[in-house]
This record gives structure tokens, sequence and C-alpha cells, in this order.
């Protein structure tokens, strides 16, 4: 049973929450003032605090902040007159969960504490599950029967040393996927690097791949060590390997077979030991079909394949990763949410979700700035529901030059999501339909990555 503590000068007022609380099965504990409470606190631990505003001496205000500072994630309900309603909402932004006015409805009271018990478990056990790894797995995807699917196929292949393929949509979490399968592995204490071949030039993927010596080509003022050197012995992911030219396809297909690099500008080999993770939003099957990918490369790297589900084939999640998403912005903000509105999350659970969980992850850290007092609203998502650039496939797509010259800059953001769900991924073809060229749509689409 959890341990509530009353702090509140009038004795009666105690009592009669005391017998309340028992009778709702919640262990109670009572301080007479703030510094009673303050010391019990110090010696004791409790689930939440039920706190009067108006005390002697030491008032609810310097109390709530002497508690905070002995335990700073405790829930409090500040419990007030009428005429102390602004004082009690000012306490919110101290770090107060919740107030109730005098005297406070049984149901509403009992309701309010569950709730906010709740909470303070579920920031607990981020914090715990922040810290661990490998046994949080169902808190990083969520619960439902796809991701699960997915969730045992990480704990499968990651104490292996196959080479995988993560295959999924843009915003899926390919790269969480990945680093989960290197922290599971016997390779977790060595290093983990990513390369996203989306966003290096062309000329530049060798280097950034093996490494280069002194003088090799123009600009080499000094040797540097590739991404394979730098990942020796530990995991390299290459995120958009449909992207990689041909050329370095078989050269990655020579590194990966023979563990050694040759690094530009260099005869000598550079031996590695590399376990490789590739990621790709496009359907990677279609792309050795279509001779995008040499079929060698892929049967070597496909040792095994994990293809994420998009969001909307798992809407049972949503409900989770808010909840997840609400508690994490709120210690990153430091803001007090008691409630999540039942309209936002059928909203959430209807949306499509183009941008999958990266997409969600950034809606709910807006609607968590947006709120100011703690409870979150449909209203929060206005943002959503009025953008009158929200696509879909039956839109007309514009070109990115019509868009830019009415200085749209959020539609021209759309218009190259959109292009890239329509393309399945494929950036040069959607950059094809936008009429514009490769870089360019690389360049304006960087800051959407998740």
């Amino acid at each position: 049973m959890n341990r509530v503590l009353i702090v509140d000068d009038d004795r009666a007022v105690r009592y009669a929450l005391s017998v309340e609380l028992k009778k709702n099965n919640f262990i109670p504990f009572e301080a007479a003032d703030g510094a009673q409470a303050i010391d019990l606190l110090k010696k004791d631990t409790f689930d939440l605090i039920l706190l009067d505003l108006i005390m002697p001496e030491m008032d609810g205000i310097q109390t709530l902040r002497e508690l905070k500072k002995i335990n700073p994630a405790i829930p409090i309900v500040i419990i007030t007159g009428y005429a102390d309603v602004p004082t009690a909402v000012e306490t919110i932004k101290l770090g107060a969960y919740d107030f109730l006015t005098k005297p406070p409805e049984i149901n509403r009271l009992v309701l309010t504490i569950k709730r906010a018990i709740e909470a303070f478990e579920l920031q607990r056990e981020v914090n715990h599950l922040d810290s661990t790894v490998g046994t949080s797995l169902e808190w990083i995807f969520g619960k439902s029967a796809a991701i699960k699917n997915v969730i045992s196929q990480i704990r499968q292949v990651a104490w292996s040393d196959f080479s995988v393929i993560i295959q999924g949509e843009t915003g899926t979490g390919k790269s969480v996927v990945a680093q989960a399968i290197h922290n599971l592995s016997k390779r977790a204490e060595k290093p983990f690097q990513v390369v996203d071949v989306g966003i290096i030039p062309e000329t530049l993927i060798e280097s950034e791949l093996f490494g280069h010596e002194k003088g090799a080509f123009t600009g080499a003022d000094k040797s540097r060590k590739g991404f394979f050197e730098i990942a020796n012995s530990g995991t390299l992911l290459i995120d958009e390997l449909e992207n990689m030219p041909p050329t370095m396809q078989g050269k990655l297909l020579r590194a990966v077979e023979e563990k050694c690099i040759y690094p530009l500008g260099s005869t000598k080999p550079v031996n590695v030991d590399v376990r490789i993770i590739a990621a790709t939003n496009a359907d990677i099957k279609k792309s050795v079909r279509e001779k995008r990918l040499r079929e060698d490369l892929f049967y070597r790297l496909c040792e095994f394949m994990i293809i994420l589900p998009p969001l909307k084939e798992r809407v049972d999640d949503i409900p989770f990763l808010v909840k997840k998403f609400v508690v994490k912005t709120s210690i990153e903000l430091n803001k007090q949410v008691r409630e999540i509105d039942n309209g936002m999350l059928e909203f959430l659970k209807q949306y499509p979700w183009p941008g999958n969980v990266r997409e969600l992850k950034n809606v709910i850290k807006r609607a968590v700035l947006l709120t100011d007092n703690g409870v979150i609203k449909l209203e929060h998502l206005n943002f959503m529901i009025e953008d009158k650039w929200e696509f879909n496939d039956d839109l007309p797509l514009l070109p990115l030059k019509e868009i830019s010259s009415i200085a749209v800059t959020d539609a021209e953001s759309k218009a190259i999501k959109q292009a890239l769900s329509l393309s399945k991924g494929n950036k040069t073809r959607a950059a094809s339909m936008l009429e514009i060229d490769y870089k360019t749509l690389l360049i304006r689409n960087k800051e959407n990555r998740y």
C-alpha cells in the first residue's frame, strides 16, 4: 500500500483525511507543520504528500520548496481554501503536482492521489531503465504484438556476430534498434559508430569509411581514421545503405569479407573487426531486383533481417509512447504534467503518422511545452489539426521552387516528407518529384532526421 504524508496544522483535518485514506487502502502519516514534515521526509520515504497551503510560521509554499530540495521527484498535492486558489496555481510552477480546494471531494482526492503516484512511479521507472542496458526493450519500443516480435528478434540476434539489415520507414527507430542490438551484444563495451551514407558527398564516402593518408587528395593535410577503424572491435551502423554508389558497394563488400581496409593513399591493409548493421527505409529486396544494390553485398550483410512496422500499424503502442514521451519531456522542461486528455489520445490514435515515432515524439514535446496547467488537451495539438499543409497521398505534389517562392517554410518541409513518403524513402526519386537536385534535398531534409 502507498504511504501518504498529510501536512496540516488543523488536527481535525488531518484526522478526517487519514480516515478516508485508510478506507481507500493508503497508509496515512501526519505532520502538524512544515518543519515536522521536513524532518519526517529526511528520515522516511513517502509516495505522496498532501500539503496545506496556509500554516503558521512556515507556509505551504516555503514547505514545498524545502520538501522538493530533499526529494525533487516526490508528488505533492496542495490542499487550499477557495481564496487561495491563485496562490495554489503558482505552486504548480514550483513543482506541485496538483491542488484541491477544501474540503476536498473524496473521490476526486483519491483519483488525484492515484494519478500522482502513478506518475511518480513511472518517472522512477524512467530513471531506472535509462540507467540499465538490455532489460528495458519494452520500455524503449512498446508492448504491442507487432513490436514484441521485433523485440524478440533483437534478443535473438544480439549476442551473435551476424550482420543485420534493419528495414523500416523514416522515423520508425532503426538507429534505436541498432543501438539496442549493440548494447545487448558481446561488443557492448566497444565503440558504436553511425555513418549516414545519405548525407555524405559521394566523393567522400570512401574516405569517411576507410580513412585516408596525408596528401591522399586535395585538402587532406593530415592522416585521418575512417569509421571502420574508429569502430574497431565494436559495431558500425551504415544508414541509408541503398544510397551507396555502386563502386563503393564493391569496396564495402571486400572490407566486410576480408576484415581489412585500405585507407585512401595507402597500399598497406589495416585489419578491422567490426560488426556491420545496415539500415534502410527502402524495400531492400526491391533495390536488389532493380540493381541499385549489389546482390552479393545484400546476401553478405543480410545474415539477419529486422523489418520495423510503421506506427500506424501498431496503434496500441501510441498511449504508451505518449506517456513515456510526456514523462521524459516533463523532466527535461521541469514541468508537471498530471493528466492527458482522452480526446487528445483518440486524435493521436487516428492520425496517420507519416513521420512515425519521430513525429509523435516531437508532437508530444511541443504539447508539453504549450501546456501551462498540467493538463495536455486536444487544443495543444492545434498546430496539427489546423495545419492546411498536412499531406496525404491524394494531394498534388508541387515542385519545391513553387513552394519556396511564396516563402512557406513549413509547407516546404511537408512537401519533402510527402515526396519521401510517395517514393518510399528513395531520395533520388523524391528529388526528381520536387524538381530539385539530390544534394539540395539532403541539405533541406537534414534537420528533420530522427
